[in-house]
């Protein structure tokens, strides 16, 4: 594995994981708040934050994650390499390369909450609403 830059040619690639990772593990969200976050994701959010991603030998992108202000935005895997060791691989980066030292998980994606306190983050606040306003509670979570 190994850690590249993210130019705006990925972003068609980036957008298939990012659906393909949300698909298995934020159940959720529904089939509307999917075809409402795509277009942000890929035409707002990729160009909010700092993106780099993981790819494979043969240039397949596995991960990525976007970090913005010392906190990662975002992190999505295929699910096909979840458990793999690509997500810890980005978060590390983030940490080490990019002075990452807070996330904000979906309260109701436990799978992400338990990975994300085993690389050691610890649970800091909670907000009721996402940072869209919809009722998907966040939870603030900070390296500790």
């Amino acid at each position: 594995m190994r850690i590249e830059h993210v130019v705006k040619n990925d972003y068609p690639e980036l957008i298939k994981v990012w659906e393909a990772s949300v698909r298995a593990t934020h159940d959720f969200l529904t089939e509307e708040d999917i075809a409402l976050l795509k277009p942000l994701i890929l035409e707002e959010y990729f160009d909010a934050v700092f993106l780099r991603c993981v790819k494979d030998q043969q240039g397949k992108i596995l991960g990525f994650g976007g970090v913005a202000e010392n906190k990662l935005e975002m992190l999505f895997v295929l699910p096909e390499s979840r458990g793999r060791g690509v997500g810890s691989f980005l978060c590390k980066y983030a940490i080490e390369n990019l002075n990452v030292s807070t996330v904000d998980v979906n309260e109701q994606n436990p799978q992400a909450i338990g990975f994300y306190k085993h690389i050691g983050f610890q649970i800091m606040g909670r907000s009721p609403v996402d940072g869209q306003g919809r009722p998907f509670p966040l939870l603030h979570m900070k390296l500790v």
